[in-house]
């Protein structure tokens, strides 16, 4: 009776400790693929699933489940009085991610966020027309007409100058479009000269990192370990894409 007893524990053990390693990954079930893994060129929510929402963040984000809005990238921000200017004061030791096509040498910091937006807002900057970029949310938030001056006032402070008063600006800011990408990478990417990678092999601060793609099957991420707000309860993320219903 001891011996079946404690061979019953021992097979009860084994089972717990098999559903914890399974448990390491977590598959979800996509209806399509992604339109690419940089969400500012795109609107759809299938897009925004595989890639904003895994790889990167935003200066804000909107608590889960809801529609406040609180810090992220950004750790606080003062508005003026007239409505204009809009100062962020960026999270420090934020961490890049890591993968065989890219090693940063330097944390998050304003350069970032200079770039995520001005690629967006200024027609003459070198990654505007990337893969055939329209900016259509960017353009449909009437950012373009919006946003004056994106200006890096230090490493981590962050000045937005506004044309005119906007009262859902801060929530704006917590759309995909927003989403912040590495200045450093894009800087790797042009100098290789083939912009369109920053679509296809993307970069971000998020609690995921992209490993690999397959279209119209399977997407693969790993967790970021290095993740900010702490690394995710799961090792391996896999997205397996079935458009059929």
């Amino acid at each position: 009776m001891k011996i079946r007893t404690k061979l019953m524990a021992l097979g009860l053990l084994s089972a717990v400790i098999s559903t914890t390693t399974q448990a390491q990954t977590l598959v979800y079930c996509s209806e399509g693929s992604p339109d690419g893994f940089d969400p500012a060129l795109y609107t759809s929510g299938t897009t925004f699933d595989a890639s904003s929402r895994q790889l990167y963040n935003k200066l804000v984000e909107f608590e889960r489940g809801t529609t406040t809005i609180g810090p992220a990238l950004a750790e606080s921000w003062e508005i003026s009085d007239d409505g204009l200017e809009y100062t962020f004061n960026l999270r420090q030791g934020v961490k890049f991610h890591t993968t065989e096509y890219f090693t940063p040498t330097r944390d998050f910091n304003a350069d970032d966020v200079v770039f995520s937006f001005e690629r967006q807002r200024l027609e003459d900057h070198p990654f505007n027309k990337a893969s055939d970029g329209t900016w259509e949310y960017f353009g449909g938030m009437s950012m373009p007409d919006l946003i004056a001056a994106v200006e890096k006032v230090d490493d981590y402070t962050v000045k937005f100058v506004l044309n005119r008063p906007e009262a859902p600006m801060i929530a704006n800011l917590g759309m995909d479009f927003a989403s912040i990408l590495s200045a450093e990478y894009a800087d790797q990417i042009a100098e290789a000269g083939d912009l369109s990678v920053l679509n296809q092999q993307p970069i971000g601060t998020g609690p995921f990192k992209y490993i690999a793609y397959q279209k119209d099957a399977v997407i693969r991420y790993a967790a970021h370990a290095d993740y900010w707000a702490g690394a995710a309860d799961i090792a391996n993320l896999v997205f397996a894409i079935t458009p059929d219903a």
